[in-house]
């Protein structure tokens, strides 16, 4: 038998998707009625590359709505291409929408000249360091990127609201657990915690009517 690459699982369609519930479905019980209702959870996956970060950046703090606008504006322009962002002055991208703090973001990450080819196959620590080494860029925005266009079957986003709120109702906890708390309850779903993130998101979307991610 070969050795495990350094990627770990990659989610591909909804085989992977289905074989990730079976076992939390087995290593955490509550799950059960959740998964049954749930089913078949959303793959979520995207291309890589520039402009899935840049979204990510532009995504921040802000609606669903006013993001996809200010997206909208940035692809008709072509400053979804770092090139073209690096060449940009900031009245032009502040005429898209951004605020000067994500025109700042989107600069960092156009000048960081990432291999995003090169990000395929490294660890999943490796992706997160790389992509946060970019100012702008925090662990979630790393985590999601590694979960939807990377598609790896074990990252998890345990800063994200949507995911501690729907952990919150299902395990009938006092309060809502803070993200190490989060990452600790998660531990045991390894290695199908992307998986995981799927049914707590689902979850929320269900009880909520809110996406809890984009």
């Amino acid at each position: 038998m070969g050795a495990t690459p350094v990627t770990g699982r990659i989610i591909r369609d909804q085989t992977d998707l289905a074989e990730g519930t079976t076992y939390l479905a087995q290593v955490e019980p509550r799950f059960r009625p959740f998964i049954a209702a749930l089913e078949p959870l959303p793959l979520r996956l995207k291309p890589d590359g520039f402009a899935q970060v840049l979204f990510a950046i532009v995504g921040q703090q802000v609606s669903v709505a006013s993001a996809e606008a200010v997206w909208a504006r940035l692809v008709d322009v072509g400053f979804d291409d770092p090139s073209n962002v690096r060449q940009a002055s900031e009245a032009d991208l502040r005429a898209c929408g951004l605020s000067r703090q994500k025109v700042r973001y989107a600069y960092a990450l156009a000048e960081a000249n990432i291999d995003y080819a090169e990000l395929r196959e490294a660890s999943d620590a490796e992706v997160i360091a790389t992509l946060t080494s970019v100012t702008g860029i925090g662990l979630w925005t790393a985590e999601i990127y590694l979960m939807f266009s990377l598609g790896r079957a074990d990252a998890f986003a345990a800063g994200d609201l949507a995911i501690q709120i729907a952990i919150q109702e299902i395990f009938a906890l006092n309060a809502r657990p803070t993200e190490r708390e989060t990452r600790a309850i998660a531990a045991p779903w390894s290695p199908w915690r992307s998986v995981a993130a799927r049914l707590l998101w689902s979850y929320y979307l269900d009880t909520k009517q809110r996406e809890g991610i984009r």
